[in-house]
């Protein structure tokens, strides 16, 4: 099971009200809630291992390189040297290092990478894997990595992670029209707001899909391009040619990384947590002995 951690603790921040305050009145709802989370879903599915896939470079300047209006509408501050800081809440900036510390207790795997999103690490591992692999996350980016075969899926959150979405083959197809390589071709074309990508001007979702369906893949689709045999309309034509720079370079921005190189680590599950006494420390300091009880009582069974 790969957590998309940030993805995760962003729900639980904005799911979990901030009343809910460490002994020092320091909000830990992101806190708490990611416990939670992990609890719920340790009871639920049983993993065999485990990891927290962590954000080093939460908006890779080698994306940004290839299309400069990534996430460039997240970012709170630049920085020649190092990952830029992106706009995050208040109150939710001083939970992450809690974060850090309590999976490090616990013996929770979190592996990152320099240079590299979660998703980046999300697919190095899920290459990796020689058994089934279950994606944890709120980002449809990773639907490109389901993968029946192989038994890769995405677990989507819907409501908290009490109701997961499964996300295989056939629920792309029924949905997209598409399979998980194909949702790269998808997603591109459409664009994407949350993270900056254009997309193809006048190519829609439903438009997309009936492209691809026809076309076969991106690269089948810009040969029509120049097919003027193709069924293409005029101002598909047009605006794809127009978008032939964007289309080029896209892919490379939109697919995750399956080749990064990480740190050496441990991702089986936890039994018991691995330094119980900072465990008690931290559950003490900022007031989390109900999850921390109720991730503990999972790992167990």
């Amino acid at each position: 099971m790969l957590l998309d951690t940030a993805s995760l603790y962003f729900r639980a921040y904005h799911g979990v009200p901030d009343s809910v305050r460490a002994p020092d009145g320091t909000p830990v709802n992101a806190v708490r809630g990611l416990i939670d989370f992990i609890a719920r879903l340790v009871q639920d599915h049983r993993p065999d291992d485990l990891v927290a896939c962590w954000d080093n470079d939460w908006r890779p300047q080698w994306r940004v390189d290839l299309i400069s209006s990534y996430k460039a509408h997240r970012v709170a501050a630049e920085h020649d040297q190092g990952p830029d800081e992106e706009v995050v809440p208040d109150t939710l900036t001083p939970q992450v290092p809690v974060i850090e510390a309590v999976l490090a207790a616990v013996g929770i795997a979190r592996v990152g990478a320099d240079g590299y999103e979660a998703d980046d690490i999300i697919g190095t591992l899920t290459a990796r894997a020689t058994g089934p692999v279950d994606i944890v996350t709120g980002d449809r980016d990773l639907f490109q990595l389901v993968d029946d075969a192989r038994e890769r899926r995405v677990l989507y959150p819907l409501k908290g992670v009490g109701t997961l979405q499964t996300t295989d083959e056939a629920w792309l197809r029924e949905r997209y029209g598409v399979d998980g390589p194909g949702y790269v071709d998808l997603a591109l074309l459409r664009g994407d707001p949350s993270d900056g990508l254009p997309g193809v001007p006048g190519i829609g979702e439903k438009t997309a899909a009936k492209l691809l369906d026809t076309y076969g893949d991106l690269d089948g689709i810009m040969a029509a391009v120049g097919d003027r045999g193709s069924k293409l309309t005029p101002t598909q034509r047009r605006r794809l040619d127009e978008a032939r720079a964007y289309v080029t370079v896209a892919p490379k921005v939109v697919k995750v990384a399956t080749d990064v190189t990480l740190p050496e680590f441990d991702a089986a599950l936890p039994s018991a947590p691995r330094d119980p006494v900072a465990l008690d420390r931290l559950t003490e300091q900022w007031g989390l002995g109900g999850a921390v009880v109720r991730l503990l009582n999972a790992l167990k069974r």
